[in-house]
């Protein structure tokens, strides 16, 4: 009796480590740190990455990003805390593509997987992630320089309104954008004038270009706070409709400057697509399974025409 009743014990004892591995094994933690928690299009991005979850049961997510794109330390302090506390799998989109390769490299030697997302870290750091998810920056770029060309001829002057002058998203969309435009018209470029990805600068910067450069035929905005700060500029210099603006991402406000006529059109990235197949892309990786070093997550461009349609819906926010 006493052999059995220690049999007992020992396999309670035994049952009791497996179910607390067990759960220890599904509370995951899955970092996901963007550039900031101050934007829709990052906000969505969240809600993707959320969605997901549904498909992994256990797992937590935590979400986290600087108050400014610009605060890029602070964003690489993040990175460094989640790796400290051996989270599971990060999902990141880093604001500086040479100041977050050595805290991924740290995440690298910590065996714990990384998937990038929006924005490519530089050729150095590509050995310490796993897979990057993000919009063609230079397709996007080109896209939106042939929709101007399209709307103004190939004479004239344009002025370029971006955000970061670095960040990976920037310089694959600018430099695909001024390429094109330097490779099929004869337009001259204004610019291109950083805001920091503040939209109260880019309204200040816009108000001054379309006063010191009265014959503008043409603006790009190049993310979604400049494109904003663009387009209330255009409004209040009664500029709208006059300058053929285009502008990048897709919340509301942009698709109003759109309805409206103040934007011809805005390239809208697939921000809720990338979280949740970011999140998805990370959890396969924890489970040891074979992902794509790069995927697409595509580009739309919407204007008046288009914006009720199924294509343009599965990306405006």
């Amino acid at each position: 009796m006493k052999s059995i009743g220690f049999c007992k014990v020992v396999a309670l004892i035994a049952s009791t480590a497996i179910v607390s591995s067990a759960s220890m094994a599904s509370a995951r933690e899955i970092a996901v740190i963007v550039k900031t928690v101050n934007s829709t299009y990052w906000q969505n991005v969240q809600k993707g990455a959320q969605s997901a979850l549904k498909d992994a049961p256990g797992d937590q997510l935590t979400f986290q990003g600087p108050a400014s794109e610009s605060a890029i330390a602070d964003q690489v302090n993040m990175v460094e805390n989640a790796v400290n506390r051996h989270v599971a799998g990060i999902v990141l989109a880093p604001s500086d593509p040479d100041a977050l390769v050595p805290v991924v490299k740290k995440a690298w030697e910590a065996h714990i997987p990384v998937v990038v997302i929006d924005s490519p870290l530089a050729d150095s750091g590509k050995g310490f992630y796993q897979a990057l998810l993000s919009t063609d920056n230079v397709k996007a770029g080109q896209l939106c320089a042939k929709a101007l060309i399209d709307r103004i001829g190939s004479t004239g002057s344009i002025a370029v309104m971006s955000y970061i002058a670095g960040a990976g998203s920037e310089i694959g969309r600018v430099g695909g954008f001024t390429d094109y435009i330097k490779a099929h018209s004869s337009l001259s470029i204004v610019g291109p004038f950083y805001s920091q990805s503040q939209m109260a600068t880019a309204l200040n910067q816009t108000t001054d270009v379309l006063t010191s450069h009265p014959d503008l035929k043409g603006i790009f905005g190049a993310n979604e706070p400049t494109a904003i700060g663009m387009g209330r500029a255009l409004e209040q210099s009664g500029r709208a409709g006059k300058v053929v603006a285009v502008g990048f991402d897709g919340n509301e406000d942009l698709q109003n400057f759109v309805k409206n006529g103040t934007l011809a059109a805005i390239a809208v990235q697939g921000s809720f697509q990338m979280g949740k197949l970011g999140l998805e892309t990370v959890v396969k990786l924890i489970d040891h399974q074979k992902v794509a070093k790069q995927i697409d997550t595509g580009v739309v461009l919407v204007t008046k025409k288009n914006i009720d349609s199924v294509d343009a819906k599965n990306v405006l926010y």
